[in-house]
């Protein structure tokens, strides 16, 4: 989608450093973090929000790229959050985990 910051930052246009990537998703930090350790998980594919998806493997696939990036982050415990929805928070219409954690 043009407009959508994560397709942007997907596609290199604000040269973001990916904390982690692979086939299904790129690996961020947040700009606002809430946490010491603030990551978003974000899908290469555009979909507005949880409810778009329908692919159960892109699902796992994007909870087995949580638990990787929160272990290279250094992250044993850490909390895992989607919004979906305005009314629920969310600010950028296309979907993404929040990982936040504490490095210990």
């Amino acid at each position: 989608m043009e407009d959508c910051i994560f397709c942007k930052i997907i596609n290199g246009d604000f040269g973001t450093e990916f904390v982690l990537e692979n086939e299904y998703a790129v690996v961020f930090n947040d700009i606002n973090p809430k946490a010491p350790v603030h990551m978003l998980v974000v899908p290469r594919v555009h979909a507005a929000s949880l409810n778009e998806v329908e692919d159960k493997n892109l699902l796992g696939e994007l909870m087995m790229t949580v638990k990787q990036a929160a272990a290279k982050a250094g992250l044993k415990s850490y909390k895992t959050l989607i919004n979906t929805g305005k009314e629920a928070g969310q600010e950028v219409f296309h979907l993404h985990i929040h990982v936040m954690g504490e490095k210990k």
